[in-house]
């Protein structure tokens, strides 16, 4: 038997490949806030500086919490950020203007010392942890071929969950493309949870009918929908039969200016890019060009095969917490990291769309890509997480080789 005991380490490959991202993420924040900072009146190093103590700080945070014994410390962390979280989302509405952000109507921010904080970043990784713990304790432990009516039964509380929610982060807080993700993480991690398929026909009808109510009660993301359509209408009509043709085309409306920037900025990117700082649609015509349309900022200074790069680190990332999923014998753990990586591919596909006018344009973060804090500190938060089960991973497979 083997008498080292060398502490396991975590999968350091994952580790760094976060980091490289917090890093292009710090670089990129520099050059394409060069607008924004002067329209503001703001430092020149305002956003860099910011970010790159954000980045540290992720960073720091995604070790620390690697080292954490899952067996001792996982699901109170998990209970606990799904639960505060969960609680400052409710009260939000009610908070005073002194505590919250409010932005065209909208609580999504609240301020802490001198910060704005979103909660529901935070809450998208206690949401993981509570489906993953709650599917392996109420979903995985049932009989697979149970009666449909017992089935519908274990589903009714999350049903009452997700009718809290929806008032809370599609209305007050007007955000209906996290509560998209939110839908999505949901479907997927139960697709995993060894239930039957006919459930997901009937989930799957009511999310469509709940996102398309949503969208028709609100007439800002009706216009958003007839925007988006009147830009791509011509490309999907001319395949169509010429009466069907007529009966979905609309005139005279506005064609979304956002994605228009954003696809010159990809098209002015080339293969090559115009190098990094020399993007032009960064310079007023493209706005929130450091959020919301970094990858359009991004493209134009790296050009298509900067981008393929760094998506394709987002890709290998994903990949990796994905291993970390498939080697864990606890399939709480199976579903905690499978969330995870959904919490990083869904806004990235949502995000990618919405630049290149696939999908009705949508603010939402690219991971770790995007300038601002909230989002970075939760996705490190729970790809440290992430960390902590590979580590144990790796303790159980020595272990093994040991005996």
């Amino acid at each position: 038997m083997n008498t080292k005991h060398q502490q396991p380490c975590c999968d350091i490959i994952l580790f760094r490949t976060a980091c490289l991202l917090i890093v292009i993420s710090i670089v990129f924040s520099y050059s394409l806030s060069i607008y924004t900072v002067e329209y503001y009146d703001f430092s020149r190093l305002h956003f860099f500086i910011r970010q790159l103590a954000f980045g540290i700080l992720s960073i720091l945070l995604m070790w620390y919490m690697s080292k954490i014994d899952p067996e001792k410390y996982f699901d109170k962390i998990g209970s606990f950020i799904f639960f505060s979280s969960f609680i400052v989302i409710v009260v939000m509405p009610f908070l005073p203007n002194a505590l919250v952000q409010e932005t065209m109507g909208a609580k999504r921010w609240i301020r802490i010392f001198g910060f704005s904080i979103a909660p529901v970043e935070f809450f998208k990784i206690g949401f993981a942890y509570f489906l993953s713990r709650s599917f392996n304790k109420n979903l995985l432990t049932k009989d697979k071929h149970m009666r449909f009516k017992d089935e519908l039964k274990l589903y009714t509380p999350y049903g009452l969950l997700f009718l809290l929610l929806v008032p809370i982060i599609a209305l007050a807080q007007k955000d209906f493309g996290q509560l998209v993700v939110l839908v999505v993480l949901t479907f997927v991690m139960l697709m995993f949870a060894n239930r039957s398929y006919r459930i997901f026909v009937i989930l799957g009808l009511l999310g469509i009918v709940a996102l398309v109510s949503l969208v028709l009660i609100a007439p800002y993301r009706l216009n958003r929908i007839y925007s988006w359509w009147s830009m791509v209408q011509d490309n999907v009509l001319s395949v169509l039969p010429q009466f069907l043709s007529t009966a979905l085309r609309i005139e005279s409306y506005p064609e979304p200016y956002q994605v228009g920037h954003s696809l010159n900025a990809i098209y002015n990117g080339g293969f090559f890019g115009q190098g990094l700082g020399n993007g032009l649609l960064k310079m007023g015509y493209l706005s929130e060009v450091h959020t919301d349309f970094v990858l359009a900022g991004i493209t134009e200074e790296v050009g298509w095969i900067g981008l393929f790069v760094i998506v394709t680190i987002i890709i290998f990332l994903i990949q990796r917490i994905l291993r970390v999923s498939r080697l864990t014998n606890k399939p709480a753990h199976h579903l905690f990291a499978l969330g995870i990586a959904l919490l990083l591919s869904t806004p990235l596909l949502i995000n990618f769309g919405g630049i290149t006018g696939s999908i009705p344009i949508k603010g939402i973060a690219v991971p770790f890509l995007s300038y601002g804090g909230s989002s970075m500190f939760a996705l490190a938060l729970g790809v440290g997480m992430v960390l902590s089960i590979s580590r144990e991973n790796n303790k159980i497979s020595k272990q093994k080789e040991d005996i």
